[in-house]
């Protein structure tokens, strides 16, 4: 089972994965364990990682990068117009609203949506991932910002479900990352004692994010989360290339923003220079050649000119932080360690703002850039039953409070009311009665829109449908389950109506065991975290949350029907004539079917196209590569054989056959460049077959010249051996007595005949050329030896006959001396005190994660 931990981040990835040793941040095919999020699209594939942020100037127009929070959006939200403006590639409507890339791919126009770009992204991290392991990924963990909204979630949920990986749980950017900081440390306070209060701050490229965890031995619960989705490392880059726009304009005359290529190009330097900046305090120059009409421009910065230049960013630090703590209600001291990760952190301006505000210094103790992946992977290693992780709960929250409006009657007022409120547990379940006749609509909806970095509040609508009137006529009571679930996503869940029946004397005792048993179930939902409403009375759900007393109901269920008749049973009888015996109630639930409609989901058809898409693009590209890997072993062939045949190869060729060789290379590798430059696979098959053709003579008669002389060497060794032997027993040595001269004549015969055969291939390999095929082949000569040694050693190794006399042990006692402790003195194998050595697993066994510790 694959246990697998994906970052996707908004200028870079990266892809942990757990082994027996524990978690171990990956490398691509480029030995770097830093995947680029581009996907680039040519005429014949895509390319996806490092070799499709190589094309980001090349090929810009189809060239996708800056995609990620694009999820779930509608094309005319303000926020994509924005951003639109600034991107290479071309944004446009898809058929549902959203937002499309439209690129040339496979000499066509094609437009992708933010899902499927995602889905490409994706597939090279599987396939990243699926390199390490050796076997194939289904299950994973992905991150997300904690800002996301459902919409954007169930975005990267279909761009997971395109590619084929089973997503066990959208996590959390910095909750991966206190998980990943939290299970390694062993000082932890226990569970009864006060927890350590750790703030985690991230800033990456596109967005800054704050969480505030407690940490208690074995448990880790986020307290509170802030952040800014619009200030990252990018701010810092964009104020650099105003700064060189405006300064190249003036020194060179260049109006570097009409060029998009060359505002890529400034780009890429300015933030190679921002990373130079944040290790060196000195003047640092940026020289970029051939930036615009054939000209090279250069400027200066220094650390403390960029932090002037970027002072009014530098103040938006503290506006997370202080909503961070008032949110929690923490004060600085409270706070025992600052721990900060992401790119944008290295710089020192950055950090020295956060350990200003806490008033001491910030931790740097978790990679900065591979956090959210180990952390990712380690979550994943505790939902798979594949592995066994030391025990530690993890407590999300709720990032935005979730209220509820639903359709109400004529006789009623609107129900609205908040379920979820900003930082509530999770994931969590609540269970709302309503009572209704008919069917009904419940809609969801962000209570605070203007906290949501997102235009559109609703969430979804969940109409609750096959409602009855009671049989008595009145309304039927309606439990409906609302969830926050692990990824994060708000849900409707489960809707059921409960049905009361009246049964007579020959059924109670099924109706007294259905009770007990809805009773049970309730305790059951309880115990995991579902708040199941007790009151009956009004149309309006009772929820009841965390520090709130529920009312008890004023409705009887069969439990209390029971007690009610045994407290009666244990009154003091009275003269009035007993009651008429009441009928006993059976409950039942009855589930209802949900209509969903949620905001931005996309419909079965449209997601199982998306998959058969990527699929088709996926078997497109096997297939280029397959033909690039043609192409290269022809170029390879041509210019490896090429050297040889002016080098090692030469004495292995004739003049006459070098000449024409040599003329075939060149013109093969001309043709590579003219013609052959795109070609089919066979093509390069059947060119590479026609080289080898000529080849193929030289580089064995080159080999057999090497090999022949030490398989002679060995030959020649076995004979002298065999023959030594043979003259051995001639002299009367004892060591061969014992072997019949029948045998030994045998052997005498087969060492003439090998030697014989030896002495005449020698004399006439030695005539022939080198540029000629040999005489005789190594392969010969290996056939002689294992002939000659089948023939006589089997004969010459006969083991001489023993003639061994009866000896008297003495004994002291009857008990051997040898052996005083009268033992048997065969040695015994199976010693039960000796460790026996572990084999495999057994299949049933867990591997185990070796975690080391600080």
């Amino acid at each position: 089972m694959s246990v697998v931990g994906f970052d996707l981040g908004f200028q870079n990835c990266h892809v942990a994965i757990a082994r027996a040793g524990g978690i171990e941040t990956v490398a691509n095919e480029f030995s770097d364990r830093c995947t680029p999020a581009v996907v680039s699209f040519g005429l014949k594939n895509r390319t996806i990682g490092i070799a499709a942020k190589n094309q980001l100037i090349t090929n810009a127009n189809n060239t996708v990068s800056s995609f990620k929070k694009f999820h779930g959006r509608a094309f005319n939200d303000a926020f994509v117009q924005k951003e639109k403006n600034n991107l290479p590639y071309k944004l446009v409507q898809t058929n549902n609203g959203g937002v499309g890339v439209k690129v040339n791919y496979l000499e066509e126009e094609h437009v992708f949506s933010i899902a499927q770009i995602t889905a490409m992204l994706l597939t090279k991290l599987k396939e990243t991932a699926e390199n390490n392991l050796k076997k194939p990924v289904t299950d994973c963990v992905i991150s997300v910002p904690f800002f996301f909204t459902d919409a954007e979630r169930r975005s990267v949920l279909d761009a997971a479900q395109i590619v084929g990986l089973n997503c066990l749980k959208l996590m959390n950017d910095m909750t991966a990352v206190a998980l990943n900081y939290g299970i390694y440390k062993q000082d932890l306070p226990a569970p009864e004692e006060k927890p350590k209060i750790v703030v985690f701050a991230d800033m990456g490229h596109s967005s800054f994010q704050l969480s505030a965890c407690a940490f208690n031995k074995g448990k880790l619960k986020v307290l509170g989360t802030a952040f800014d989705p619009y200030f990252g490392g990018r701010n810092f880059d964009e104020k650099l290339v105003e700064h060189f726009c405006v300064e190249f304009k003036t020194k060179y005359r260049l109006d570097v923003k009409s060029k998009i290529r060359a505002v890529l190009r400034l780009y890429q330097e300015c933030e190679k220079l921002k990373k130079l900046m944040s290790s060196n305090s000195t003047d640092l120059p940026l020289n970029i050649e051939c930036f615009m009409n054939d000209l090279d421009v250069s400027g200066r910065m220094n650390r403390a000119g960029f932090e002037d230049l970027c002072s009014d960013l530098l103040q938006r630090i503290e506006d997370p932080l202080r909503s961070l703590m008032e949110q929690t209600q923490l004060r600085a001291e409270d706070v025992s360690a600052v721990e900060v990760i992401g790119g944008a952190t290295r710089i020192p301006a950055v950090k020295e703002r956060i350990a200003k505000f806490f008033g001491k210094d910030v931790s740097t103790t978790l990679n900065a850039d591979e956090a959210v992946a180990r952390g990712c992977a380690l979550q994943c290693a505790i939902l798979s039953p594949a592995f066994k992780v030391r025990e530690f709960s993890v407590t999300d929250v709720v990032p935005y409070p979730i209220s509820l409006k639903w359709s109400t009657e004529a006789d009623e007022t609107e129900g609205v009311h908040e379920v979820f409120s900003k930082n509530h547990a999770a994931p969590f379940s609540k269970v709302l009665t309503f009572y209704r006749k008919n069917a009904f609509q419940i809609e969801a909806f962000y209570s605070d829109p203007s906290a949501v970095p997102y235009p559109e509040s609703k969430i979804g609508q969940f109409v609750v449908q096959n409602i009855c009137a009671a049989k008595d006529g009145e309304k039927s009571k309606v439990k409906v389950k609302v969830r926050v679930n692990t990824h994060g996503i708000f849900s409707v869940s489960t809707a059921s109506m409960v049905e009361r029946m009246e049964v007579d004397e020959s059924e109670e005792q099924t109706g007294e065991m259905v009770g007990d048993n809805q009773s049970a179930t309730e305790t059951l939902e309880t115990d995991k975290g579902v708040q199941q409403d007790s009151s009956d009375a009004g149309t309006q759900p009772q929820v009841q949350t965390d520090g709130q007393h529920c009312p008890p109901s004023p409705e009887t269920s069969s439990g209390d029907h029971k007690m009610t008749e045994t407290d009666k049973g244990n009154e003091k009888k009275t003269d009035q004539p007993p009651e008429a015996k009441k009928p006993k109630i059976k409950v039942k639930n009855i589930e209802l079917p949900i209509e969903t409609n949620l905001i931005w989901q996309l419909s079965k058809d449209l997601l199982n196209m998306y998959i058969e898409n990527e699929g088709k693009m996926i078997l497109q590209d096997k297939l280029e590569k397959e033909r690039n890997d043609a192409k290269n072993a022809v170029e390879e062939y041509v210019y490896e054989f090429r050297d040889k045949l002016s080098g090692p190869y030469e004495k292995f060729v004739s003049d006459k056959d070098q000449s024409r060789f040599l003329e075939l290379l060149t013109e093969t590798e001309n043709w590579l460049y003219e013609d052959g430059e795109d070609q089919r696979k066979q093509v390069y098959i059947e060119k590479l077959e026609e080289l080898k053709k000529r080849g193929t003579p030289i580089q064995n008669r080159s080999r057999e010249a090497e090999e022949r002389p030490r398989k002679f060497e060995e030959l020649g060794q076995r004979l002298q051996h065999y023959a030594k032997i043979v003259e051995e027993y001639r002299n009367k040595s004892e060591a061969y007595q014992h072997i019949s001269s029948t045998d030994m004549e045998k052997v005498e015969k087969c060492v003439g005949e090998t030697m014989e055969w030896m002495n005449n291939v020698m004399n006439a390999q030695a005539k022939q050329r080198l540029d000629q095929d040999p005489v005789v082949k190594v392969h010969e000569i290996k056939a002689k030896c294992t002939s000659l040694d089948s023939s006589c050693h089997g004969i010459v190794s006969q083991p001489k006959p023993k003639v061994e006399s009866p000896k008297e042990e003495k004994s002291v006692n009857g008990v051997n001396e040898n052996h005083k402790d009268g033992t048997n003195s065969e040695k015994h194998t199976n010693n039960p005190t000796q460790p026996q050595q572990n084999g495999a697993c057994h299949p049933n066994e867990k591997s185990t994660i070796d975690m080391d510790f600080d």
